[in-house]
């Protein structure tokens, strides 16, 4: 039995509270809505995020991030990418232990450009960070909390580390391997965010399969074109931080970057969509960053530009996919040479 802080009540720690306390360990879910970790210890629900699910009685809520620190050394990182420095701060001022901090949250920071392993190594003091560890891949909280079979990735400089995580969560219905590439892991599971907003765009419009299918695939090729060309190895976008990810959420009404894209091609302009979901959409926030990235490491993204046109500049949806498909022809296997480089066999 290890005792876990997961920071962040939302539906994804909320989840991930839920395999961790069944595989016996003692879990501590903080969040910062007195009301909510209220209603996790007096009635073991958060009907908010989980409707319906009843949560374990092991999992303990606590409001105040002091108290739930305690005697702690590993956290699970589960909130919004917008708000991990804020929180940081905080843990670092807070723990005086050295702490693993396994990170859940899929996103990169605009203007900075960094990933978020790199936001956690900048704000926490070398002494007070032991290991960092990502946790991703095709994953639903709503489904993990049912005790669906899930597959994810656990990965880390320090494949002790990444072993460590991967015996944490692993059990009959969460089965966890584990992947050295964190570069890759994380472009993987942040750009396919960007994919689904497109997707549910093109199925908004009344688009079918073949669109999806495109989308998807052509998707996959920008993802690695960016990832390799930050030192990622390109295999790691066939497994299921890349592929994996990106089929779950370009096709799932679970997914709130999907649903986003659906309202935007329905006509709703972003600020309704957003004000409308209740959740943050990590694919907007996201969807700046890479394309300030692309940019910087001059890497062809042309879904995400048009994409980007949409949320930021204004572009009709419809015109967007329609610039898509009327740009210059090229070989489909251009993409895969350039993609692999002197790494092909």
């Amino acid at each position: 039995m290890v005792k876990i802080l997961v920071v962040g009540a939302g539906s994804w720690g909320t989840a991930l509270s839920i395999v961790l306390a069944d595989n016996g360990h003692e879990v501590r879910l903080w969040g910062h809505k007195q009301t909510q970790i209220t209603e996790i210890n007096n009635l073991n629900t958060n009907e908010s995020y989980l409707p319906g699910i009843k949560l374990p009685e092991e999992i303990i809520g606590y409001d105040d991030l002091g108290i739930a620190l305690k005697d702690i050394d590993t956290i699970v990182l589960a909130v919004p990418t917008k708000a991990i420095r804020e929180v940081l701060k905080q843990v670092s001022d807070i723990s005086e232990d050295p702490l693993t901090i396994i990170h859940v949250s899929k996103g990169i920071e605009p203007d900075s450009l960094k990933r978020i392993s790199e936001i956690i190594e900048e704000e926490m003091p070398e002494k007070k960070l032991k290991d960092v560890v990502v946790l991703s891949g095709p994953s639903h909280a709503e489904e993990v909390s049912l005790r669906h079979p899930t597959t994810v990735t656990s990965s880390s400089k320090n494949l002790e580390a990444a072993e460590y995580v991967q015996d944490l969560f692993i059990n009959k219905y969460f089965r966890v391997y584990t992947n050295p590439d964190v570069i890759g892991v994380e472009i993987g599971g942040a750009l396919k965010n960007i994919i689904a907003l497109c997707a549910g765009i093109t199925d908004g419009l009344g688009y079918g399969d073949n669109a999806k299918a495109a989308l998807i695939t052509r998707g996959l090729a920008e993802i690695a074109r960016l990832g390799t060309k930050l030192g990622a190895n390109p295999l790691t976008f066939s497994g299921l931080t890349g592929i994996g990810d990106l089929i779950v959420t370009c096709t799932s009404v679970h997914s709130r970057n999907w649903r986003a894209g659906n309202l935007l091609g329905k006509g709703h302009s972003l600020d309704e969509v957003l004000e409308s979901m209740g959740m943050v959409v990590e694919g907007v926030r996201t969807t700046k960053a890479a394309f300030q990235l692309a940019q910087k490491v001059d890497v062809s993204m042309p879904i995400t530009f048009a994409l980007y046109d949409v949320l930021f500049n204004g572009k009709n949806p419809k015109d967007a996919v329609d610039s898509l498909m009327g740009r210059l022809r090229t070989h489909e296997m251009e993409d895969l040479a350039n993609i692999l480089g002197d790494r092909m066999i």
